[in-house]
């Protein structure tokens, strides 16, 4: 008999599925698959490799039903279950210094206060982890399933410092976790983020030198600057990083990078888009991303975006020639919404693209963050509150560009719960979504899907 924490309620049955020929219906619930129980989706998926399988089902009054089945080889039986994960998501337990969500004023959508520190997640959605949260369970798993990239939240190796930046008593030790799933060939991907005057310089120099020893299993480890938003009151008194402060963030990483790429020929060390920009320094070229392993994390997201434009050009160039595209006949005026770390680079990125079309003209406007304050530049967390405050005074002409970075993943929705259609109403416009790869903009100014 399975234990009720093991018991996974059905959803949903897909029609034409094994499931559905089984009889299996919503609101049944997956007890074990081979005599085993399922804790999450991992055990699921791993199981239901297996061309041969007994299932046994609990129907919603309580009888149960063992389901011997064949299929093919990785075939899904077409289920499925009330959570994704299968399983509770695990909530962090720490108390960073540097916490975003911390930060965060009252009154917004819950989901946005929710800490996650589950490694599952980390796999499949890119998430990063503490290791706090995990037990030699855990990472038997990871490496029992080939769970990677595995995403840490490493911040430091100094094992003291960490309890501090944590604050968790047990985050030093967890650090040794690091060194089983290298041992396991598990590959990985770290974060530090960079908080002036505690895991900086020195110490910062000694971490990235430590993870170096995990190359190439660990594939790379990224340094961005805290995030400081208006709401401290209370928290760790954190400052915010200056020129100078990146200068020498820049030197420290470059030089391990350059060592890594000597030892392993990958680059390892990268330093977010804001790091280089406060620095005032230019954004690298694009073979120094090693494939954008943290594009995520801010790192190389203004060279892929600046590149994707240059290729959307050329290309566009090549098709006008060639007669394809009569580019006097689109007569367009609009804007793009940006934020003030990518300003410079979204003009230049359009204006190469608009050159081309005599008759179609745009403006680009950096929304300054009142929100969550100045000190956070990024486009991703601008509002759509900052957006009509700052722009109804604005010429914005016809259509308003958003890039889809600033929407909530499933919805139309900024983060502060202003809706597009808000902006459509308030500012008189019509507001498209798009994304950053200058494709997007030539279709918009096309009014059709040219170009895939």
């Amino acid at each position: 008999m399975c234990m009720r924490d093991h018991e996974h309620i059905i959803s949903s049955v897909e029609k034409g599925s094994i499931a559905e020929e089984m009889g299996v219906e919503p609101g049944d619930a997956l007890l074990m698959i081979d005599g085993m129980p399922i804790e999450d989706v991992f055990d699921y998926r791993f199981m239901m490799a297996s061309e041969e399988l007994t299932v046994v089902i609990r129907k919603s009054d309580g009888e149960e039903w063992e389901l011997d089945i064949e299929k093919d080889e990785g075939e899904d039986l077409g289920i499925e279950f009330e959570s994704a994960l299968m399983d509770e998501y695990r909530s962090c337990r720490n108390k960073c210094i540097f916490c975003f969500i911390d930060q965060m004023p009252k009154g917004m959508r819950p989901t946005l206060y929710f800490k996650d520190d589950d490694s599952r997640l980390s796999f499949l959605q890119g998430n990063y982890v503490t290791l706090t949260n995990m037990d030699d369970h855990d990472i038997d798993r990871i490496i029992r399933y080939r769970l990677s990239p595995i995403n840490i939240s490493v911040q430091t190796t100094n094992p003291e410092l960490r309890c501090k930046m944590l604050n968790n008593r047990f985050a030093g030790q967890a650090l040794e976790k690091i060194q089983r799933l290298y041992d396991a060939g598990i590959t990985m991907n770290g974060q530090i983020v960079l908080c002036k005057n505690v895991n900086d310089k020195d110490e910062l120099k000694r971490t990235l030198t430590d993870l170096l020893k995990y190359a190439p299993v660990m594939q790379s480890v990224s340094v961005v600057p805290v995030g400081l938003t208006r709401y401290r009151d209370g928290l760790y008194p954190l400052e915010k990083l200056e020129k100078d402060d990146a200068l020498s963030a820049l030197s420290i990483i470059e030089d391990i990078s350059k060592k890594a790429f000597k030892q392993y020929g990958t680059h390892f060390a990268h330093a977010s888009d804001e790091i280089y920009i406060l620095a005032q320094k230019p954004i690298p070229p694009a073979e120094e991303y090693d494939d954008y392993p943290q594009l995520e994390n801010g790192v190389g997201m203004l060279r892929l975006m600046s590149d994707e434009y240059d290729s959307a050009y050329t290309r566009l160039k090549a098709d006008i020639k060639k007669g394809r595209i009569d580019t006097q006949k689109y007569n367009t005026k609009f804007s793009i919404v940006t934020g003030l770390l990518a300003e410079s680079y979204v003009k230049e990125a359009t204006l190469k693209i608009c050159s081309l079309f005599p008759n179609v003209s745009f403006n680009v406007y950096a929304v300054r963050n009142d929100f969550f304050g100045e000190n956070i530049t990024v486009a991703g967390l601008i509002t759509g509150q900052d957006i009509i405050s700052q722009l109804s005074q604005k010429d914005i002409g016809e259509y308003l560009l958003i890039p889809d970075c600033m929407m909530k993943a499933d919805e139309e929705i900024f983060l502060d719960n202003v809706k597009v259609s808000d902006l459509d109403r308030t500012l008189q416009v019509h507001t498209h979504i798009v994304k950053s790869n200058g494709l997007d903009l030539i279709n918009f100014i096309l009014k059709e899907k040219f170009y895939e």
